[in-house]
């Protein structure tokens, strides 16, 4: 087969993937962005097509022509976060079917990093964003103020008028781990906590108030860390803590993967849990129900909060804003042995 290709690339080009499936340039701009109403057999002839020429397509020309582009930006602090991976995968799981593109911006738990990724990404003109949260600096609020570009806040929520946002209570979650280990009997209880993004120090704040109206907070046990969370970093900490106050007999982590660390490291020691120390982590990571003994933990919507996200979203960008902007999901407290 002889083509001739874009007039000033060479390149094949969507009329030319359509004429050769047999179908509009318009249905073949569907089948090629994924767009669900587009018939299976239709698609596939379309794909074949485009396979056969060697076609790719041109988000930016897309963009040009319509002067928005198909693409959902999805900004997030961390991708080596579980937490953040299993919100993603339901986010794209959500967008896909609508032939939106998901583009993702990793802050790295910057703010100045993550106003770069909105003053970039917004450039390309996106159809709407998600954010992680609500710390950002006011450079950031007033470009996504000015861009009115719909937009969808994650894993925190604000009741604000015009403000959409789906997560839960990270301060409720906080005060449920130390109603728990309260009620276990336990007096002695620290917080180690790492990152220290706003939503540990939230969770960090609803443990301090509740350990407070109980009459037994003690600020000596607030173990607090800037350093990435991690495993290695659970068990310096868990070490660091009984060195100083060995009488702690109840422990809230921010994360699971420092609760991990802390009960491998005191299994080392040959500590008793929970007989001597009891444990709670948070996040509810796969891992925790292997442990010797498993973790409780407080378990996270973490992928239903990326498919809420993503359907209020494409409620908006439908001219639909939800009734309710705020939704809470909530959380739920996993018992299991530490």
């Amino acid at each position: 087969m002889t083509r001739t290709g874009s007039r000033t690339t060479g390149r094949p080009t969507l009329s030319e993937v359509a004429r050769l499936s047999g179908v509009s340039p318009i249905t073949a701009s569907r089948a090629l962005r994924g767009v669900a109403t587009v018939a299976p057999a239709l698609a596939l002839k379309v794909h074949e097509a485009a396979q056969q020429l060697g076609y790719v397509a041109n988000p930016a020309a897309r963009a040009l022509a319509s002067a928005q582009s198909q693409s959902i930006v999805v900004l997030v602090p961390s991708l080596s976060n579980q937490l953040f991976i299993d919100t993603l995968e339901a986010i794209h799981d959500v967008m896909r079917p609508r032939g939106l593109e998901v583009l993702i911006g990793n802050s790295h738990y910057d703010i100045h990093e993550e106003e770069n990724l909105i003053r970039n990404y917004l450039a390309y003109q996106p159809r709407g964003l998600l954010l992680t949260g609500f710390e950002r600096t006011e450079a950031s609020r007033r470009l996504l103020a000015a861009s009115g570009v719909p937009c969808v806040h994650m894993m925190e929520l604000d009741t604000t008028p015009g403000v959409a946002s789906v997560g839960f209570s990270q301060e409720q979650a906080g005060a449920v781990a130390a109603r728990h280990l309260l009620a276990r009997g336990r007096k002695r209880l620290a917080y180690i906590a790492a990152q220290l993004d706003p939503r540990v120090l939230q969770r960090g704040d609803g443990f301090r108030q509740t350990l407070q109206a109980a009459g037994c907070f003690d600020p000596a046990l607030q173990l607090m860390a800037p350093t990435p969370s991690s495993i290695g970093l659970g068990g310096e900490l868990f070490n660091d803590l009984l060195r100083r106050h060995p009488d702690v007999d109840g422990i809230f982590f921010c994360n699971d993967d420092l609760a991990q660390g802390a009960i491998l490291e005191a299994s080392r020691q040959g500590l008793r849990i929970p007989e001597q120390v009891a444990m709670v982590g948070f996040n509810d990571l796969p891992a925790s129900a292997h442990l010797v003994p498993r973790l409780t933990s407080i378990r996270t919507p973490r992928a239903a909060i990326g498919r809420q996200a993503a359907q209020l979203l494409l409620g908006l960008l439908d001219g639909k804003p939800a009734a309710h902007p705020t939704q809470d999901l909530g959380f739920e407290l996993v018992v299991r042995e530490s």
